[in-house]
């Protein structure tokens, strides 16, 4: 039996940035104890995976990121580029496996937070807190108790929805034969790829270099794509758009993420709260999770600290979250073409801008005037739509055939 105050389940992005939180009180504050339940080396461990976000200035993960970037670039179906600074932002590449090794150093350095490697098999409700029953990769029990419990681990299915589609993606790491990258410049979305019939189909390339670089294709529908699909896709695009030349794959990520209007429960007990995408972190429009993750769990070590019940809040404001549900449904209905939207987007509006947009940093009148830059009958036959549409089930992805090119 292990006894603590707090008790964190799963060890990815969110659980990881709580325990990391938990573990650096400033001068002064309260400490709380803690126990991270992460799952043993296997299949319930997620793969190595990539995260990117922005902010402003230095933040407490500098240490551990890939690289960083202060201009954008996306290009258009047509084949314009629309390339801009985003000062005072810095765009940061995050890869997992750093993230883990830099958390757990500074876990290793204190006494607040143990960590457990264990399979959780139930998190139950009791009278003042919660427990937590699991097994140790030798196949032992282990009990946590705490007064609050913070459950990051993936959802079986996904909750009810109007609109749920998938960004789906697949990338490489490559190392080129010759200088073909501009390490100073991302391209965020470079739509100069076949487009599915709804939804969009973007490139995504993050140089770390001028030989290397990653390189994804990425979807956002309502299928994943086969194996082999991803792979002729990936291959066209570094082929024939980037004209890579000669090049060799380092390694390779695959990912599915969830884009959906559906409400998130952020408590499943009076003392268990889920946090990260399994809270509804990740926002709706664009499948980005990070920083909102890292505004989730600032807010519930604040509320530890202050001795206040540790509710965390939504990642998302409502105002953002109702944008996002009428962007999701032009872009299932087919009313809006997604390319030419984003497209549109992004050379119209300073990306300084947008990138705040899309972390719900903007003012309302700045709301507004993105929208007077979207397809505007399109958007509201969407926003009227959305009042008579029921809330189903999603089904459970299967892989697609390759498109006809």
């Amino acid at each position: 039996m292990l006894d603590a105050e707090v008790a964190i389940v799963g060890g990815g992005a969110a659980g990881l940035s709580l325990a990391h939180r938990l573990a650096r009180p400033a001068p002064g504050e309260r400490r709380v104890s803690a126990v991270l339940v992460d799952a043993p080396p296997g299949p319930l461990r997620p793969p190595s995976r990539t995260w990117c976000f922005w902010e402003k200035g230095p933040g407490p993960y500098d240490a551990a990121l890939t690289a960083a970037w202060r201009r954008l670039r996306v290009h258009t179906p047509a084949g314009r580029p629309a390339a801009d600074d985003i000062a005072p932002l810095t765009y940061k590449m995050l890869r997992s496996d750093d993230f883990e090794r830099l958390v757990a150093r500074d876990l290793a350095r204190q006494a607040d937070v143990r960590r457990l490697e264990a399979t959780v098999e139930t998190v139950d409700g009791i009278s003042g807190g919660a427990e937590i029953h699991a097994r140790t990769r030798q196949g032992h029990p282990v009990t946590v108790r705490a007064r609050w419990v913070f459950d990051s681990r993936p959802l079986g299915s996904l909750p009810a929805a109007r609109t749920t589609l998938l960004q789906h993606f697949h990338g490489w790491f490559v190392r080129t034969g010759r200088p073909v990258f501009d390490p100073g410049t991302v391209d965020l979305m470079d739509f100069r790829v076949p487009q599915p019939p709804r939804g969009l189909a973007f490139g995504y390339v993050l140089p770390t270099g001028r030989h290397e670089a990653l390189v994804e294709y990425t979807e956002f529908s309502g299928a994943v794509l086969s194996r082999q699909a991803y792979e002729a896709a990936l291959r066209r695009y570094a082929e024939d758009v980037l004209h890579l030349g000669d090049f060799e794959v380092v390694s390779a990520e695959t990912g599915v993420i969830p884009m959906t209007d559906a409400r998130f429960a952020r408590r499943t007990a009076p003392s268990v709260f889920r946090i990260g995408a399994a809270g509804g972190a990740t926002r709706p429009s664009t499948g980005y999770t990070f920083s909102a993750v890292q505004r989730q769990t600032r807010a519930v070590v604040d509320a530890l600290r202050a001795g206040r019940r540790p509710m965390p809040p939504p990642a998302h404001s409502a105002r953002s979250r109702a944008m996002d549900a009428v962007l999701l449904r032009a872009l299932d209905s087919g009313r809006v073409d997604g390319a030419a939207f984003f497209a549109r987007l992004f050379t119209r509006v300073p990306m300084e801008r947008l990138l705040r947009f899309l972390d719900g940093g903007t003012h309302l009148y700045e709301d507004v005037s993105l929208g007077f830059r979207t397809p505007v009958l399109p958007m509201l036959r969407s926003a009227a739509e959305l009042s008579w549409l029921p809330r189903r089930p999603f089904p459970e992805p299967s892989p697609r055939p390759p498109r006809a090119t």
